[in-house]
């Protein structure tokens, strides 16, 4: 059962929003990936976001540019976590996207990630779905297992060109 929507409000957001499923899939977990844009087709969002929980939807990771509104007003539609990811912009360096998702008003959270932290948004929704899943938690140990093992591997490569 898909358990994470990822949403973009653009094609552009797709190589950001592509390590974001990529670490999903390495763990296991079901996705569904879609490119809406809230100004452009507000309508066709308002049916995905608030048709999300119905769908089985547990947590949505949503990525936007320049004025960002994709994560907040997916959060204000959806009641359960939406974890929001600002993308890179050529103007402002991706803050003012930063700005415009973590700035949420009280009553509509979401979550925040780095600018282009796809990856990391995707292990956040894998904890938030952890809480009642201990397979999914063995993932995750074993994932960050594999993070320490392989700082450890070039350590040990770097340590032995000295």
């Amino acid at each position: 059962m898909v358990k994470v929507g990822i949403v973009m409000g653009s094609d552009s957001d797709l190589p950001v929003m592509e390590k974001a499923a990529k670490t999903l899939k390495e763990l296991g977990i079901e996705y569904e990936m879609r490119i809406i844009s809230a100004h452009r087709e507000p309508d066709v969002f308002y049916e995905y976001a608030s048709g999300a929980e119905a769908r089985g939807l547990k947590v949505i990771i949503a990525g936007a540019g320049l004025a960002a509104h994709l994560p907040g007003m997916t959060a204000a539609l959806f009641p359960l976590p939406v974890i929001g990811i600002p993308m890179h912009t050529t103007s402002l360096g991706g803050r003012d996207s930063l700005y415009s998702i973590v700035q949420m008003p009280p009553g509509i959270p979401v979550a925040t990630m780095a600018i282009g932290g796809g990856v990391n948004a995707a292990l956040m929704a894998a904890r938030i779905l952890a809480v009642g899943d201990d397979a999914l938690l063995e993932r995750l140990k074993e994932y960050s297992a594999k993070m320490k093992e392989q700082v450890q591997e070039k350590d040990r490569k770097l340590q032995e060109e000295m």
